[in-house]
């Protein structure tokens, strides 16, 4: 009898092990996941705002491309807020948005070749809290 509840309490034990095992396995690929998609999007963006800066060059010839650039990077911004839990993620994407906002406002109000500088730099600290 005692080697029976012995080995109900091993066969208990390995379930719980292999639920816990199970459990870590898909948190840490959900977290895999999300940092994935914080890179890929970190990448697209990183492409956006290279079209930005040529949108910025060119304005005078196509002064819609900056506005179609600007919504890209709204685009993904709103994509990638939409999946990461991560502070300093989050912290980054609402400094591009800010960053993006004041470009859009500077074209609203007349200014052919604002400043993008901010993007960019905002676009690159995105793109470093995704891959740290």
């Amino acid at each position: 009898m005692a080697a029976s509840r012995r080995r109900g309490r091993r066969r208990t034990t390995t379930t719980v092990a292999l639920a816990v095992a199970a459990a870590a396995l898909a948190t840490g690929c959900d977290t895999v996941g999300k940092a994935l998609d914080c890179v890929q999007t970190a990448d697209s963006i990183a492409d956006n705002v290279t079209d930005l800066q040529q949108a910025v060059e060119n304005a005078a010839t196509d002064p819609n491309r900056t506005d179609a650039s600007l919504t890209a990077i709204e685009n993904d911004l709103d994509r990638i807020g939409d999946k990461t839990g991560d502070p300093d993620v989050n912290k980054a994407v609402d400094d591009l948005k800010k960053a993006v906002g004041n470009v859009r406002t500077a074209v609203r109000n007349g200014d052919d070749t604002p400043d993008v500088g901010p993007v960019t730099d905002a676009a690159g600290e995105l793109t470093k809290v995704c891959t740290s």
